[in-house]
């Protein structure tokens, strides 16, 4: 059942938990049972309420064994109007007084219907979150991505402790190499990225770890071709390496506080009311259609990418993820990157730092309804590229995945 229902229980492997939200009273109960078998049972009980489960929180009672069963059914369970719902949402949400009237006058279906098709997708945690998509870099963040290794009795735990971090947007487990740990990691302009990263190696006893920041940033661009069922990523780089003429990409914008305020509204979830940006317009003091124009201008000076739905690409029914590494000589980065990023089943495509214990250079993550569709789509890329030294690593379990918010 979803929270609105009443009550909403998770199950996890391999700790016994569950998690009970009771919307009435607002309780939340949380249970997780020692997992050593050598010892008897000892259950933690956790109580708060039910408005402050976190990432964290979802981490230790969400398994992403949902490679099988519960995604798929979910993926299943959507007719061909939830698809064409989705395709609309995750490319271009409408910037618009009634964008969910607009959007059901395109699939030609009542408002009313609209809004409770994507309620139930919403409660289905199939759509994560509709919001704005802002450009880290530009905004003046630091981020990298970081690799961390552990005994593998120790990485779950590490994990919850790296979740912490309001700064930490992704978070998997990985299989496939030393590092079984990987997050990003964003930080205001005044923050060190490298001491942060370091605590947070320290704190958890990583065994070894390694900050990867972008060295070249060739393509980001999720969307999933719902009706088709196949990645259908744009082609689109942020560093301007699909744009001849865009030379500061990777620049700050210098931002008025105006403007800072507006970044803090256009972030937040949008609500599912007829009108969902007039309170963020009052709350600005502004109109809507002033609100829209900078929203517009955002975009135009390359610091908000779309304003779009992010899926739960599992639970969406793209159950396989990889993330592909590559040997790539220094001589042919930049056409091998834009070689790569030209397949629309890879989202990101990065060139990164190697070190003496990692020679990868090139990352590209994968996403296909099946483990086997991936492998598909690597063996493309090394047919494509020439390049044939590769490692591929899927990830486990998502402990984090949500949107950096700037400015709080």
């Amino acid at each position: 059942m979803d929270a609105l229902s009443g009550i909403v229980i998770w199950f996890t492997k391999p700790l016994p938990a569950v998690a009970l939200v009771l919307p009435k009273d607002g309780i939340l109960l949380q249970c997780n049972a020692n997992p050593d078998p050598s010892r008897l049972p000892v259950v933690r009980v956790r109580i708060g309420r039910a408005r402050d489960l976190s990432a964290t929180e979802k981490a230790m009672t969400t398994e992403e064994s949902e490679n099988g069963g519960a995604a798929a059914g979910r993926a299943q369970a959507m007719d061909l109007l939830d698809r064409k719902l989705l395709n609309i949402i995750q490319s271009e949400f409408p910037l618009a007084d009634e964008p969910y009237l607009q959007i059901s006058e395109e699939l030609g279906v009542p408002e009313a219907e609209l809004l409770e098709r994507l309620a139930t997708l919403r409660q289905g945690n199939v759509v994560r979150q509709i919001s704005a998509i802002f450009d880290t870099r530009r905004l003046g963040y630091k981020t990298t991505l970081a690799a961390m290794a552990y005994p593998p009795q120790a990485l779950h735990d590490a994990a919850l402790i790296i979740n912490r971090h309001p700064g930490v947007s992704h978070n998997y487990a990985r299989e496939g190499s030393y590092y079984n740990l990987w997050f990003t990691l964003a930080v205001p302009p005044q923050e060190n990225l490298e001491q942060s990263i370091d605590e947070m190696a320290r704190q958890t006893k990583a065994l070894s770890h390694r900050l990867m920041p972008t060295i070249r940033f060739f393509k980001i661009g999720v969307n999933f071709d719902m009706v088709q069922g196949k990645s259908a990523a744009h082609q689109y780089s942020p560093d301007g390496f699909d744009r001849p003429e865009s030379g500061d990409w990777n620049r700050p914008v210098s931002l008025e506080e105006s403007d800072i305020q507006v970044i803090r509204e256009l972030q937040e979830d949008l609500p599912m009311v007829r009108r969902p940006f007039d309170a963020m317009a009052d709350r600005l003091g502004m109109t809507t259609s002033e609100l829209f124009e900078q929203a517009r201008r955002f975009q135009e000076i390359g610091i908000m990418r779309r304003f779009s739905a992010v899926l739960h690409h599992r639970r969406a029914g793209f159950r396989a993820n990889a993330m592909a590494v590559w040997i790539v000589p220094e001589a042919h980065a930049h056409e091998v990157g834009m070689t790569m990023a030209q397949n629309p089943a890879v989202t990101h495509c990065y060139q990164r730092p190697t070190f003496e214990d990692w020679p990868y250079t090139h990352f590209t993550m994968v996403h296909a309804t099946t483990k086997e569709g991936c492998e598909e789509v690597v063996r493309q890329i090394s047919s494509d590229t020439g390049i044939s030294d590769y490692l591929v690593l899927y990830s486990t379990r998502e402990y984090k995945k949500t949107r950096v918010r700037y400015f709080v």
